[in-house]
């Protein structure tokens, strides 16, 4: 790893008054992969939509093999070899698998577009990383982690010298993260360099070669992988040692709020009891695909397939639709905040507000001064960083875009409150954030299902766990019982209690 790829050298760029990056050097070998660490608003985002075109920088250099450059555009960056591959991704999802590959740059056959000669292509490019569809596939038809594949097979069809991976395992099931990184290492092989940006440090420790933190725009450290440890990476990022992230939960679980019987759906779960108290974490644990959150929609009357029974304060809810439940005190927090939790495009006052009109309306008008009121006591019951109510939730960090999403439904005054990976994409600082929230929310007496794929988040705040393995609820722990061995077993089927999910019972039984 002889080879510098890509240099940058002093790179400034600033938003107005705001410095996102100040002096910024970078050097990447070919076939190396680089680990961009830092927390949410550490420039690391500036930083990629430089190297990619998006935004021009305003001193500096940046070398690729040796030759200066300046992108004025994307496609400048594309041209030179720089690609990106988002975390949340941006496709035609009307148009084929090859067409998304080959978007701008058809193949041709004289004034014609070569379609056999550009399926053919894509499919091989397809079948190189693994893929287990077609070039044909409509982008529609495929799931979140099949799309980062697509988004991977376009940049070695470019035959890019630089890759960027922004966040691409977040949506990925554990198979698929170890695929993921058969990918990487493939990447490495060809002698592309990669920057690799995650929040999961066993993912960094996994593919990394060097790494380089970023603090308020500033690089603060770089290294290889091999001579650092986690808690040196997260003081870098924090600035401060975090010793101690997860807060002590002082609450006594009190009188039952929620009892879910007999829970099923055709195809994605089957027979879930539970119940849930007043003051009490309730942790849903499983693989990716284990049903965990087809359960949660069920039961916020989002899953119309689904059957079961639902008691709400000692009160049956006939939950066919989400106004039951919000208006019998349920919220739920979705996995998905960008494109499911949060309207990007509205104002952070406007997206607090959304889910609770209602309370604001005098007549046919909403009552800006309620609305106002109401954004004022969220921004500061949980500490939103922003600078304005009237900021676009877009412009905000991932982890205040999540107390946003949260505040939405606080503002209602719920009695239950799901959250869906909560945590998913954030760094370490708004992680700490977000289980101090969840801390007061039970302190309050609210009621909180948690459901995470982080172990770690799982067993040091909620007070019972239930784990899921392909649709069944398979184990349930509590106190000195929820140890990782256990849950993980359990989650994985190594406790000696296979079963098939429901969907595939009768292929079984076959």
């Amino acid at each position: 790893m002889s080879d510098v790829l890509l240099t940058l050298s002093g790179v400034h760029k600033s938003y107005g008054a705001t410095r996102a990056l100040r002096g910024v050097d970078l050097q990447l070998q070919a076939g190396e992969v680089l680990a961009l660490v830092g927390e949410n608003g550490a420039g690391k985002s500036t930083l990629v939509k430089m190297l990619t075109g998006v935004v021009p920088m305003d001193e500096g250099a940046i070398t690729l093999r040796g030759q200066p450059q300046r992108f004025r555009n994307a496609q400048d960056a594309q041209a030179a070899g720089i690609l990106a591959v988002h975390q949340e991704t941006v496709m035609f999802e009307e148009l084929s698998v090859a067409e998304n590959i080959f978007v701008g740059r058809h193949l041709l056959r004289g004034p014609f577009v070569d379609w056999a000669a550009m399926n053919a292509q894509a499919q091989t490019v397809l079948d190189e990383i693994g893929a287990r569809f077609a070039a044909t596939t409509l982008v529609k038809d495929l799931s979140l982690a099949e799309r980062h594949l697509v988004e991977i097979a376009r940049a070695l069809s470019q035959k890019a010298l630089v890759v960027i991976l922004d966040e691409p395992t977040a949506a990925l099931s554990q198979a698929e993260i170890r695929d993921f990184y058969g990918i990487v290492r493939k990447l490495r092989q060809q002698g592309v360099g990669v920057i690799f940006i995650t929040h999961k440090f066993d993912e960094i420790f996994a593919v990394a070669d060097r790494y380089l933190v970023l603090r308020d725009g500033a690089a603060v450290g770089t290294g290889a992988i091999a001579d650092a440890s986690e808690q040196e990476l997260v003081r870098l990022m924090a600035g401060r040692a975090i010793d101690q992230i997860y807060p002590h939960i002082d609450a006594r679980p009190g009188e039952e709020v929620l009892r879910v019987e007999n829970l099923s759906h055709p195809s994605e779960f089957q027979g879930l009891h539970f119940s849930l108290r007043r003051g009490e974490i309730l942790g849903f644990y499983g693989l990716v695909g284990s049903g965990r959150s087809e359960a949660m929609l069920a039961i916020m009357g989002l899953n119309p397939q689904a059957t079961g029974t639902f008691t709400v304060l000692g009160q049956r809810l006939d939950a066919r639709r989400p106004g039951d439940a919000i208006a019998a005190g349920i919220a739920y927090v979705p996995e998905e905040r960008q494109r499911q939790g949060g309207i990007l495009g509205f104002s952070v006052q406007d997206n607090i507000s959304l889910a609770g009109l209602a309370r604001f309306a005098n007549g046919p008008w909403l009552s800006a001064l309620n609305e106002s009121a109401l954004c004022q006591r969220m921004t500061e019951r949980l500490r939103i960083k922003t600078a304005s109510p009237h900021t676009l939730l877009s412009g905000l960090s991932g982890g205040n875009q999540q107390k946003v999403v949260i505040a939405k439904w606080l503002g209602l005054d719920p009695k239950i409150v799901i959250l869906d990976e909560p945590t998913k994409g954030i760094d370490v600082g708004a992680k700490q954030a977000v289980y101090q929230l969840i801390a007061e929310m039970v302190q309050e007496g609210l009621a909180v299902i948690l459901v995470s794929s982080e172990l770690p988040e799982v067993m040091h705040l909620a007070q019972r766990v239930i784990v899921m393995r392909r649709g069944l609820q398979v184990a349930e722990f509590a106190g000195a019982q929820i140890q990782a061995e256990a849950i993980v077993a359990a989650a994985s089927g190594l406790d000696g209690t296979h079963t098939p999910a429901p969907a595939l019972q009768q292929e079984v039984a076959a």
